[in-house]
Formats: C-alpha cells, structure tokens, sequence
C-alpha cells in the first residue's frame, strides 16, 4: 500500500483489501458490503427486510413454472439453444417467455450454433449474477442440491394434493349425502302431493255425481202458486166452514147446562129437600 503511495497510484488489489477492511467494519450496522460480478454494492442486510417492506411495500413479481424453469436450463446449461431447452423439457419453449426473460436483463443471445438455421445461444448476464447476489455461476447451488430441494418439493406437492383429494372427497361425500336427503324430501313432497291431488279428484267426482236441483224458473213458481191455489179451493168445497150462530150457542149452552145438572147426583134432590113442606 505504501508502494502505491509513492507511485501515486492504487491498484485494484488496494481497493479490493481497503473494501473487506470495510466490510469487516459494517458488520454489525444495518448496511453492509458485498462483492457481486460487476463489483462492490452497498446494500442493506436481510435481518432488514421485514422493516423495509413496511416502509416500502411492494409485491414481488411472480413466474410461471415454464419460466423458471427455462432461467434454470440456461443457467446450468449455457450456452443452449431454444432447441435444446425443448429436448430438456419436452416441451415447445414459448417465445413470450424468452422475450420476458431478455427484457428482465437475465438472458440474453452471445451467438449462433453453427447448424442449419443458426440458432441463438442464450446465457446468462452479469445481471443474473447480481439479482441473485452472486459473483460467479461458480456460487449456483450444485444440481444435486436443486434435484435433493425439487424431490422435497415434489414429495410436499404430491402430500398437499392428496389432502386437497381428501378434503374434495369429504366434500363430495357431504354433497352426495345433502343430495339425497334432498332427493327423498322431494319424493315424499311428490308423493302427498300426488295423494292431495286424487283426494281432491275424488271429491270432486262425488260433487259431480250428486243431483243437483235445477234453479227455479219463473214458470215453474207460477204453475207452483197455481196448484196451491186450486189445492186449496178443492179443500174449502170438500169441507165447507159452518159459521157459529149466537142464538143456537145460548140454546146449547141452557142444555148443556140442564143436562150438567141431571148428571150430577143428588142435585135434584137438593132442590127439592130445600123446598118448603
């Protein structure tokens, strides 16, 4: 370091001992240093993210499977071609996906193979490196690692799709059992309305087979006032009233009287005792 003083001039081996002595430093602070591919940031430390995210909320964007898997393919298999990556996948590799990961800054064409049609050859950028906090593909978890994560995952995928089975089976089963009961309510409701309705037909034959009295016209009333009367004439002429007379009622009543008096015992006689001798 002296030397470089004294040539007036610092090297980049100086810069790079000066920053780890800063670095060393800033161990304990919320900010620390870091050596990525395209040199040294500054940056805060991981402990401080929770607290940044309430000051600064944003979403993180989020990427189809396709998507991180092709990043994967390119970043292990460099340089590769959208052929290659189709052998690897077993799939058409979509053109939007290459396009999104270009414009993001992490792949991009460093040539052409040299076979019928030349293809691109995509790798990975120096951003790639930087996003991911790395200095080299050197620092790439091994493929071991990620296959060892990915079966993990696989097996954890595999273990929540059987309890969402589970639980949409328990579901159908409720289902299927609300089904019924509502199935059995509506036949029973069928049923008593099936009873009502021939009840009320029976009834209604009955009502039907009744006689049923013709209203009365205005003929019929006459021809009945008529009969009535004649009825009534005939009476008075088979049996005629005999009106009381008041002298034949004073005479039957001095009859009856003598004729009381004779029927009862000893009356005479008590007037004739009472006589005078």
């Amino acid at each position: 370091m002296a030397g470089g003083e004294d040539d007036g001039e610092i090297n980049a081996d100086t810069i790079k001992s000066m920053l780890e002595e800063l670095r060393e430093d800033w161990v304990d602070k919320g900010i620390e240093v870091v050596a990525l591919s395209t040199g040294w940031r500054f940056q805060s430390r991981p402990e401080m993210k929770i607290y940044l995210e309430r000051l600064n909320p944003e979403k993180p964007p989020k990427y189809s499977r396709a998507t991180m898997e092709t990043l994967a393919i390119i970043a292990y298999r460099q340089p590769v071609t959208r052929g290659d990556i189709e052998e690897i996948r077993g799939v058409t590799v979509n053109s939007q996906t290459v396009k999104m990961l270009e414009e993001r800054g992490w792949i991009e064409a460093i040539g052409h193979r040299d076979v019928p049609g030349r293809p691109a050859l995509f790798a990975t950028t120096k951003q790639f490196l930087d996003d991911l906090g790395l200095t080299s593909l050197d620092q790439l978890p091994p493929l071991q690692q990620v296959a060892r994560n990915d079966m993990q995952e696989g097996n954890l995928l595999e273990l929540q799709a059987l309890e969402a089975s589970i639980e949409a089976s328990a579901v159908l089963d409720a289902a299927a059992a609300l089904e019924a009961e509502d199935a059995a309510a509506d036949e029973l409701q069928s049923e008593q309305m099936t009873e009502q309705m021939s009840q009320d037909e029976q009834d209604h034959i009955a009502a039907d087979e009744l006689p049923t009295a013709e209203p009365a016209t205005e003929d019929s009333v006459v021809d009945a006032v008529m009969t009535e009367n004649a009825t009534a004439e005939d009476e008075e002429v088979a049996h005629p009233q005999i009106e009381p007379v008041a002298s034949n009622e004073t005479h039957t009543n001095d009859h009856a009287s003598e004729s009381d008096d004779e029927a009862t015992p000893g009356r005479h006689n008590q007037h004739l005792n009472n006589e005078p001798t």
